[in-house]
């Protein structure tokens, strides 16, 4: 989960199979809790610019820092 180079918040699986943009970040945080079984410590905060790919195939992801955030985000429409 970060913000992409617009300012919108990207949230996507490290598998690159599941995603979404999001006009602010307590929506992209309750989409990630709710995909993820509403387990905080499994939502990674991205520092810096992070584009939603939806090109990537599944295990193409780079490993991503470990970070906890604990608002809640909602699922794209």
């Amino acid at each position: 989960m970060g913000q992409n180079s617009r300012g919108n918040w990207v949230v996507q699986d490290q598998r690159g199979m599941c995603g979404g943009i999001f006009v602010n970040r307590a929506e992209a945080l309750r989409f990630a809790m709710f995909e993820n079984g509403h387990r905080p410590q499994g939502v990674l905060m991205v520092p810096g610019v992070f584009e939603l790919d939806m090109k990537r195939g599944a295990g193409k992801l780079p490993r991503l820092p470990r970070t906890i955030d604990s608002q809640y985000q909602q699922r794209a429409a």
